[in-house]
């Protein structure tokens, strides 16, 4: 994500939340043009800190989502607009369609844009924390403030009372601030919920197109580096109608080689983060094959 949006966004500052020392010490030793590494120690004020104390670890990175927003606008005065990103992004041209479609909007959001089959899973938010921008105005701020609260109070993985972690509170957002924008460029967003429904292709140029438009950025959501030098794309439940495209994810897993090479030059032990390959596998195998009734048998024998 760094280095595709420092390609097609040169004069993008970057400010990076690292969970631990590691990150900050790989990412700091990388030195990524425009990119500020923030220690969590920083962020971590005591409402911060009982959130942590009563959720999972994938729970308290999303409720961070909003904490590091609010922290950095509050300090870093200087900042009128600012875009959460999420980190399994890779940008394919400039950003700049999607910020030109904000225009004087206070809130910028996107979409899910399920394909008919996954329509279901709006039940769990109707927009995805991906790309979400605030700017400095009494909306903007207002929103970011009130979801930061939102995600203290309440962020967990599962649907409760109209929540569900950090992206259920969007739902209420066009209502609720009517300066929000609805980001609907076609190159934003895409994603393994809505990529069968789409078609991409290349340029003159050699820009990748969905449609007719500039690919923006692709959320590589459930990707994963393997033990073995291998990736696991995509999880079967979202590749019923089409594969993942090859267009899209060839360009990602050379990005990702590369960079894995990169960081290992500094530290030859690097593995974090990469699974068996064989227990991924065997997973996949499970999911895609066996009958969901075993499943359930076996979740009570093998954690898969």
């Amino acid at each position: 994500m760094l280095t595709s949006l420092r390609k097609h966004c040169p004069e993008a500052t970057v400010f990076v939340l690292c969970l631990d020392e590691l990150a900050s010490d790989i990412l700091n030793s990388l030195q990524i043009e425009g990119c500020i590494c923030i220690p969590l120690s920083l962020v971590e004020s005591h409402a911060v800190l009982v959130a942590k104390s009563n959720r999972n670890i994938a729970e308290y990175c999303w409720t961070l989502s909003s904490c590091f927003t609010a922290w950095l606008m509050d300090s870093r005065p200087e900042v009128d607009l600012i875009t959460y990103l999420d980190a399994d992004l890779m940008f394919f041209s400039s950003p700049e369609p999607l910020l030109d479609e904000m225009k004087d909007a206070s809130i910028g959001i996107m979409e899910h844009r399920f394909i008919p089959r996954l329509q279901h899973l709006e039940s769990k938010g109707r927009f995805c924390v991906e790309w979400v921008s605030f700017r400095r105005d009494a909306q903007g701020m207002a929103c970011l403030y009130r979801w930061r609260d939102q995600c203290l109070e309440w962020c967990y993985d599962r649907l409760e009372d109209g929540r569900m972690g950090d992206q259920k509170y969007l739902d209420a957002w066009p209502q609720d601030y009517p300066l929000t924008r609805v980001l609907t460029h076609l190159g934003g967003g895409v994603a393994p919920w809505n990529y069968s429904k789409y078609t991409f292709t290349k340029d003159s140029q050699g820009q990748l197109c969905v449609g007719d438009v500039p690919l923006i950025f692709y959320h590589f959501h459930q990707f994963q580096l393997l033990d073995d030098g291998s990736y696991y794309r995509i999880s079967p439940y979202y590749a019923e109608e089409a594969p993942a495209p090859e267009i899209i994810y060839v360009p990602y897993e050379e990005t990702m080689r590369n960079m894995v090479r990169r960081i290992q030059a500094l530290r030859p032990d690097f593995t974090r983060g990469m699974k068996s390959h064989a227990q991924v596998y065997s997973r996949r195998w499970i999911q895609t094959y066996v009958p969901r009734s075993v499943k359930e048998l076996l979740k009570k024998f093998i954690k898969y």
